[in-house]
């Protein structure tokens, strides 16, 4: 019978090859090599020192499977079923965003801005809108005494974001709870009623800028935690500000992402519900991307 098992390297080609009309090459390979330690664990090193190896025939339908979808645009990070976010792993899927960069720039500003306070008491943080967890995970990992809790409409969002919680050894408080509907986080069950921190990226996305979503988000990340009508495109920013205001304590501190074209009129807002100290700032790509204000005394 004849052996039809191919080289890896032979492989690796053939997958690049394939993958650059969709995607620039350095991605293709990165996915390749995502794929192989993650199915194999196998490094970079480990086929650069072993030319040689050999995928079967059976591996190699796991990979032209793979191959396939990553052609459709399916987001790598869902057909592996993880992603790395603040140094830590996260299980995703379909029901949760996946995790990006400029939310991990959010966590960094919120942990230098309250670590100092978390020496001197513990700190309580609520995390509105968190499908996966990983703002609240990444707080309550790297904030070791804060209490930390999180709210979202979707149970299947919250039961990937108790896995999280679970596999990087964090306790956090879930509640499914539409923050839409709620008259006052005091009245919510299970829910502290007050918090030094309250963080949220909230749908933002306009359907007006969907001709900009990428083919990978707009067809298989949850349309739920992306968009809002574009005539109230501050929906969740209003209502979780006004929120903010009865159920921040004094001197606390409310943070969100935000949509990169919006970032003045989330000024506005902040200004015009008596914020005080508050500070717009871009993320990596140059982007107003999130923004602090404080509750006066």
């Amino acid at each position: 019978m004849k052996n039809s098992s191919v080289k890896i390297r032979d492989y690796r080609t053939q997958f690049i090859q394939e993958l650059t009309p969709i995607y620039d090459a350095g991605e293709a390979e990165s996915f390749f090599y995502l794929i192989a330690e993650e199915k194999h664990q196998l490094k970079r090193i480990d086929l650069a020192l072993h030319p040689d190896l050999v995928f079967s025939e059976t591996e190699r339908v796991v990979w032209n499977s793979i191959l396939a979808q990553l052609k459709q645009e399916i987001p790598i990070q869902y057909l592996l079923g993880k992603t790395s976010f603040y140094g830590l792993d996260f299980e995703v899927n379909e029901n949760v965003l996946i995790p990006r960069p400029e939310t991990e720039e959010l966590v960094a500003w919120i942990i230098r801005n309250n670590l100092k306070i978390e020496k001197f008491k513990d700190l309580k943080i609520l995390d509105i809108g968190t499908g996966s967890g990983c703002i609240a995970v990444s707080l309550a990992k790297h904030i070791p005494n804060a209490q930390v809790f999180a709210i979202d409409v979707s149970e299947k969002a919250l039961a990937t974001a108790h896995n999280n919680a679970h596999n990087n050894a964090v306790n956090i408080t879930f509640i499914k709870q539409n923050i839409l509907e709620v008259v006052s986080l005091s009245a919510v069950e299970g829910l502290d009623p007050q918090f030094d921190v309250i963080v949220s990226n909230p749908p933002y996305v306009r359907n007006l800028e969907k001709e900009e979503i990428k083919k990978n988000v707009l067809d298989y990340e949850p349309h739920l935690a992306l968009f809002v009508e574009d005539n109230d495109a501050l929906i969740f920013y209003k209502k979780i500000a006004k929120l903010a205001q009865k159920n921040l304590l004094p001197n606390g501190k409310l943070y969100f992402e935000i949509n990169q074209y919006l970032g003045k009129e989330m000024v506005d807002l902040l200004e015009k519900m008596n914020f005080k100290n508050i500070e717009l700032r871009k993320d990596i790509y140059g982007n107003d991307r999130m923004i602090k204000g404080e509750i006066s005394n």
